[in-house]
């Protein structure tokens, strides 16, 4: 761009790159290890560096990107050892998330969840796999708003991402049987049952972890050094 953005330009071009690049790598469009090059990314996305920069600082804030001070930045490594850290957060979290979400939920907050699930059962029925995995992240995100734990929330909203990009990442999982472990886990914070929420909720993420880390097997990046992955132009360390 020939001439700098004053602050609120510059925040929207953040904004901008910044929801772009994350769906890139949610969607495996920039694969996990790729190097990312400042040069043609700007140029693409029509922003100028520093607003990509600045995104770029926030998605390593929510763990998908290393930047490399002076030498670059990649798509943060996503392998087996990633996979089970998440699934561990996740196994204490949503659990607890779930179990405030059913003594705390709203008729309207309900309904959104309702509907979230039946955003997911279509794009399930059309076999549309970037909308499933959107659908199903977003099924989660609604369950710790309506757990009305601001804490909780701040402690989760960064793995939003992970979360979405796991489900992108292990697509050979039965997409229809999560929606039936997603209508038993809504009904049971619609009765009010944190309990039984809470026991679904922990069953629903448990049931994926065995799966998903032989999934993670076959696909998970070679070990990244993230200063030999900024040294040349390379953009990718291997082809998906």
């Amino acid at each position: 761009m020939s001439t700098a953005p004053d602050q609120a330009s510059r925040k929207s071009l953040r904004e901008i790159a910044y929801d772009e690049l994350r769906q890139r790598i949610v969607d495996l469009r920039l694969a996990p290890g790729q190097r990312l090059i400042e040069r043609d990314l700007a140029a693409e996305l029509q922003v100028s560096r520093i607003p990509l920069r600045e995104a770029l600082q926030l998605l390593q804030n929510d763990g998908l990107v290393v930047i490399v001070p002076r030498r670059g930045a990649i798509v943060a490594p996503f392998g087996v050892d990633e996979v089970r850290d998440l699934f561990d957060v996740r196994e204490s979290l949503e659990v607890l998330a779930a179990r405030l979400a059913a003594e705390r939920a709203e008729p309207d907050s309900l309904t959104a969840l309702r509907d979230q699930l039946q955003a997911a059962r279509a794009a399930t029925e059309r076999h549309d796999e970037p909308a499933i995995a959107a659908a199903n992240a977003r099924f989660h995100s609604l369950i710790v708003e309506m757990s009305g734990n601001p804490l909780l929330r701040s402690l989760l909203q960064p793995l939003e991402a992970r979360v979405q990009w796991l489900f992108h990442l292990t697509k050979e999982r039965d997409p229809g049987k999560q929606c039936e472990e997603h209508e038993e886990l809504c009904t049971a914070i619609a009765a009010g049952d944190p309990e039984r929420a809470a026991e679904i909720a922990y069953l629903h993420v448990a049931s994926g972890r065995g799966q998903s880390l032989e999934l993670a097997e076959g696909w998970s990046t070679p070990a990244v050094d993230p200063l030999e992955a900024t040294r040349t132009r390379q953009r990718s360390p291997r082809k998906r």
